[in-house]
């Protein structure tokens, strides 16, 4: 019998975005799962390849995008791949930049009547004078960069003085900052697997050290810096709000392949959606692969399912 032709995956890594490192880490991850007798891996780096990339297209099978941050999640890559022709797993143009700019996604949960804390865009002259911001929000607050991931350049202001320097340090890393109301709670985790039909995975409680306030760059990429439950120690009427919740925060950005959605659970039990990544993670310690596991798909079978659920779009 002939021998089975294996699978050529185009993997991109790097980029430019602040994120480049964490990256290039998942890469290293992935090169070593995927099953070399089933998938031919071939890496390239956004920041130095597109060229290549766009010679290589006719001979690529599937592209696997593992980008975070602009030019890499936000719909970028995305859309030079379609102009290619070569399928890819997770959201295309629109879910991808939707998700990555979290003033029109808060937007779009709210047309869908999800719970989401309320905010407010900074403008330039409030880190001079940001009483304006106090006018609809108050202390404590969250700043953060509209479009960047890993929590690079995200603060919390307990004080006018905070605030300012926040939203100072946030325009360092962006156009447009958001400043966002506060909410006390647990923060757990929501993904999403499928096409058409969509399955919600185990969620996972993240608990970072006691230094940290919440769960920045540091906290989540610094070995011991976290831990994480899963599946989250929640009773099953919450577990069932807050992976209904993924699932529609998932359908209301327009998301296909996976996504996580990050929330938070008050004492109350009333749970707020933060945000949601289009291209989460991607190693063995990683929050969704840690969700899938849960699941029954350990790292390898989570990968190979993205890269079918990507060709089962190209048919």
């Amino acid at each position: 019998m002939p021998e089975k032709k294996r699978v050529r995956v185009a993997l991109l890594a790097g980029g430019r975005s602040g994120e480049r490192e964490v990256s290039l880490k998942g890469a290293a991850e992935v090169v070593k799962a995927l099953d070399p007798e089933k998938f031919m891996v071939r890496r390239y780096d956004p920041a130095t390849d597109l060229a290549r990339l766009a010679q290589d297209a006719p001979s690529i099978d599937v592209a696997f995008i593992l980008l975070h941050g602009l030019y890499g999640e936000d719909g970028t890559v995305q859309g030079y791949l379609d102009l290619l022709g070569v399928p890819y797993q997770g959201s295309g143009v629109l879910g991808s930049a939707m998700a990555m700019d979290k003033n029109v996604a808060k937007i779009m949960y709210r047309l869908h009547g999800l719970p989401v804390a309320e905010w407010e865009m900074a403008r330039p002259e409030d880190v001079e004078a940001p009483a304006r911001l106090l006018e609809r929000l108050c202390l404590p607050l969250v700043i953060k960069p509209v479009r960047a991931g890993s929590s690079l350049g995200m603060s919390i202001a307990a004080t006018v003085d905070e605030l300012a320097a926040g939203i100072k340090k946030a325009y360092e890393h962006d156009s447009q900052v958001m400043v966002e109301q506060f909410v006390k709670g647990r923060e757990i985790t929501g993904g999403v697997l499928g096409n058409e039909e969509l399955t919600a995975l185990p969620l996972v409680e993240i608990i970072p050290n006691k230094e940290f306030l919440f769960f920045d760059y540091t906290a989540k990429y610094q070995p011991g810096a976290s831990s994480e439950l899963c599946p989250a120690p929640l009773g099953e009427e919450l577990r069932e709000k807050a992976q209904q919740l993924a699932l529609a925060a998932h359908r209301a950005l327009q998301l296909r392949g996976y996504s996580r959605t990050d929330m938070i659970l008050t004492e109350e039990g009333d749970i707020y959606i933060l945000e949601t990544n289009t291209i989460p993670g991607m190693t063995l310690t990683s929050l969704l692969p840690q969700a899938a596991a849960a699941y029954g798909l350990d790292f390898p079978a989570l990968l190979e399912r993205l890269l079918e659920l990507a060709l089962e779009g190209k048919r």
